[in-house]
């Protein structure tokens, strides 16, 4: 996930991805489980359908957004 955030030009590391991860999880906007292959372990994230939701809800406002910063004069 990090390095796909940083072909978009964002550098976020481990200790600011992971723990916005979690506080998705706790809000309901995220699952996760735990995998295991040998002595590898990792958390996989899915977005949930409240998850979904708020993306929407997000997508709309930012279009708002953007629609006033672009006309604004």
């Amino acid at each position: 996930m990090m390095e796909e955030l940083r072909e978009h030009g964002y550098r976020i590391s481990a200790g600011t991805l992971y723990p916005m991860l979690h506080a998705m999880e706790r809000k309901g906007y995220m699952e996760s489980s735990c995998h295991r292959e040998g002595r590898r372990s990792w958390r996989a994230y899915r977005v949930t359908t409240t998850g979904r939701a708020a993306l929407a809800v997000a997508r709309i406002r930012l279009r708002v957004l953007f629609r006033e910063l672009i006309d604004a004069p």
